[in-house]
């Protein structure tokens, strides 16, 4: 059996959705919406800085942090009354953040469609995280270009 290159975050968020059976990974979602962290004050002071997701029909906004180890710190804003987008959005953050950016990068782009969601939500909202996954890749690798050698 191949293993995909998924962190431990988002393998154990990935099966505690397959635990669940249709209005409880809705439920599960929602959790996910409750538990977005707030945008530290250098980006909320300073929306201009984050990157709009155009494929979410809700205004979402990510802006992903390299540091000097290569370690990536994700954050995202989506406002209160979009909660399965805003629960995908937290998913991520909660996901991604802290990992090399060479796990993030690893994700697989499909890892959206896995969560086992596709018969209880809309496919625009399934692309829209995708969306998400796809900025936050391309940010990693803008911001590993960006570095020093």
């Amino acid at each position: 059996m191949v293993t995909e290159p998924l962190s431990d975050v988002l393998r154990d968020i990935r099966d505690g959705f397959h635990e669940l059976s249709g209005n409880d990974r809705l439920t599960f979602l929602l959790e996910f919406a409750n538990d977005l962290p707030e945008l530290p004050a250098r980006y909320a002071e300073h929306p201009e800085l984050l990157e709009r997701v155009e494929e979410c029909q809700s205004p979402v906004y990510i802006f992903v942090e390299v540091d000097d180890q290569s370690v990536v710190h994700v954050f995202a804003t989506a406002p209160r009354e979009a909660p399965t987008t805003r629960g995908f959005a937290s998913i991520l953050v909660q996901g991604l953040s802290s990992l090399p950016a060479a796990e993030v990068l690893a994700t697989p782009d499909h890892f959206p469609g896995t969560l086992g969601l596709n018969e209880l939500i809309s496919p625009l909202r399934v692309r829209g995280m995708s969306g998400m996954l796809a900025r936050i890749k391309r940010q990693v690798r803008e911001r590993l270009a960006a570095q020093p050698e």
